[in-house]
């Protein structure tokens, strides 16, 4: 990696209404003057789900200035790191960036397919929240700025495998 700083990271999802915003929030709040965070999707539904603004907001978080928008938009943006957090597990499809970006993926569940009561939804939300918190938490504790992209790229991928999380456990649609 570059010592540049901030590193710019791009946060994806298919939709980029719920995951890939809440990972953009939370890197932009928790990495200081180290990384700048925005978000896309590869077929964003034009919209940010009420439930990941709510959730921004009871952690305190800003929920204006978000937009679903598409990846294309940044392949000339400089992004360093791209991280993926779309579920592949659950058949998704992922969306692929041509830059030459660092990439990672950290895969968890769209907490916007959950159904049930509005308590089990919220607690969605909140349980995608802990994981990409926990998820940036390890990011930071790296030292990205002077790792090898290669390196970079496997502790981004182990971060994702080596911390559970998100919405597994509720009922989803």
């Amino acid at each position: 990696m570059t010592a540049k700083q901030p590193l710019h990271i791009l946060v994806l999802c298919t939709g980029n209404s719920c995951r890939s915003v809440l990972g953009e929030a939370l890197i932009n709040h928790l990495g200081g003057d180290r990384l700048r965070a925005y978000s896309a999707g590869s077929h964003p539904i034009g919209r940010i789900n009420p439930g990941a603004l709510a959730t921004l907001a009871r952690h305190g978080l800003p929920t204006a200035g978000y937009k679903s928008q598409s990846w294309e938009e940044f392949e000339e943006a400089g992004i360093d790191i791209l991280i993926s957090v779309c579920d592949s597990a659950g058949g998704e499809t992922c969306p692929v960036y041509l830059g030459k970006a660092v990439r990672g993926h950290w895969g968890l569940p769209d907490p916007a397919h959950v159904t049930g009561t509005p308590e089990e939804i919220e607690a969605a939300f909140e349980a995608t929240y802990a994981a990409l918190e926990q998820r940036i938490q390890k990011l930071l504790a790296l030292p990205f700025e002077t790792m090898a992209g290669p390196e970079l790229s496997a502790a981004l991928n182990r971060i994702g495998e080596d911390t559970p999380g998100g919405c597994k456990e509720v009922q989803r649609s």
